[in-house]
C-alpha cells in the first residue's frame, strides 16, 4: 500500500532505532531518498507526498538489511568520498572522512606529472582521488585482494581515470621509482577487532583491519621497503589510528626520513604521519 514520504521516513527510523542503529533518523533518510530519488528538503516540503507500494516494499527491504547491521553502503552499493561516489562491496574497506585528511595532505605537496604509489588501495579511492585533482599524474595501486582491485578497477572506469591495479604483496610486485607512496594500512591490533561495532566487525573484510600483534607491523614493513621505490626527496604519506602517530614518526626517523610530521583530522585526532625520504 502507498504511505505519505514522512510516514514511511518516521517507521523507518522507530524500526532502526528498534535494532540499535545509532544513526538512525540519518540512515532512514537516505535510504528513502536513494530509492525515491529525493534529497532532504523532500522531508521538510513533501513530507505529505505519496510514495509507491513498489519503493514502499524496497525500503522496508532496506530497513530489515540495515536493522542487520548491515552498513548503510554496503546496501547502497557506494560511498561518497573527495566529492566522488566509490563503489564498495564487501571485498574492500568503506572509505572514511578521516581518509580524507590523509588525501588533502598529500594533495599540498603534489605537482603535476607526479608518480604516485597506493599501497594497500581497497576501492582505489585514495589514488583516484589525486588522480582526480592533479594534472598528469601517474598512479599505481596494489593490494594483496585481487577482488578489493576489481572493485578499484571498476571505480576508475566509472570516474573516467586511468590508473594500473597489481596484486602484490607489498612492494613484492612493485617497479619503478615514485614521488609519492601514501598508504592507509591494516593498523588496528588484533585483539581489538573481536571489540569493533558489528557493521565494521563482520562486514569490512579482515584483511584490511588486522594491522596484526601491535597494529604497527604494515607501517614497519612499509618503511623498510619504501627505500627503494622512492625518489630522493620523495614523500611517505600513512593514515594511522589515533595512538600511533608517536610510533610511526620514530620509525621514519630511524629509517632516515626527514621533516616527519603528523596532521590531524577534523575531529582533532592524529590522523596522517609523512616524512621526505632524503635518498
Amino acid at each position: 500500500m502507498q504511505m505519505e514520504y514522512r510516514k514511511l521516513y518516521d517507521l523507518g527510523v522507530s524500526r532502526l532505532k528498534e535494532a540499535g542503529i545509532e544513526e538512525a533518523a540519518l540512515d532512514a533518510r537516505l535510504l528513502l531518498e536513494e530509492i525515491c530519488g529525493t534529497d532532504r528538503n523532500d522531508l521538510l516540503v513533501h513530507g505529505e507526498s505519496l510514495v509507491t507500494e513498489n519503493q514502499s516494499e524496497q525500503y522496508r527491504k532496506y530497513v530489515d538489511l540495515r536493522r542487520k547491521h548491515i552498513p548503510l553502503q554496503h546496501i547502497l552499493g557506494y560511498q561518497e568520498f573527495m566529492g566522488m561516489k566509490f563503489k564498495v562491496t564487501p571485498d574492500v574497506l568503506i572509505p572514511r572522512q578521516d581518509t580524507e585528511t590523509l588525501v588533502e595532505e598529500v594533495m599540498r605537496n603534489l605537482h603535476d606529472g607526479m608518480r604516485i604509489l597506493d599501497m594497500c588501495t581497497g576501492s582505489g579511492c585514495i589514488l583516484l582521488s589525486l588522480l582526480r585533482y592533479s594534472n598528469d599524474c601517474v598512479g599505481t595501486g596494489c593490494d594483496l585482494s585481487e577482488a578489493a582491485l576489481q572493485v578499484a578497477r571498476e571505480n576508475a572506469q566509472a570516474l573516467l581515470l586511468e590508473a594500473e591495479f597489481i596484486q602484490s604483496d607489498l612492494f613484492e610486485k612493485v617497479h619503478g621509482k615514485y614521488e609519492m607512496i601514501v598508504s592507509n594500512p591494516p593498523y588496528i591490533p588484533s585483539k581489538v577487532i573481536p571489540t569493533l561495532m558489528e557493521e565494521v566487525r563482520e562486514h569490512d573484510p579482515l584483511m584490511a583491519l588486522d594491522g596484526k600483534e601491535d597494529g604497527l607491523y604494515f607501517y614497519r614493513e612499509i618503511i623498510k621497503g619504501a627505500e627503494r621505490y622512492l625518489y630522493p626527496g620523495g614523500m611517505l604519506f600513512f593514515e594511522i589510528g589515533c595512538s600511533q602517530a608517536e610510533d610511526v614518526s620514530r620509525y621514519l626517523k630511524e629509517a632516515g626520513y626527514k621533516e616527519v610530521t603528523v596532521c590531524r583530522d577534523l575531529a582533532g585526532l592524529d590522523r596522517v604521519v609523512s616524512g621526505v625520504y632524503g635518498g
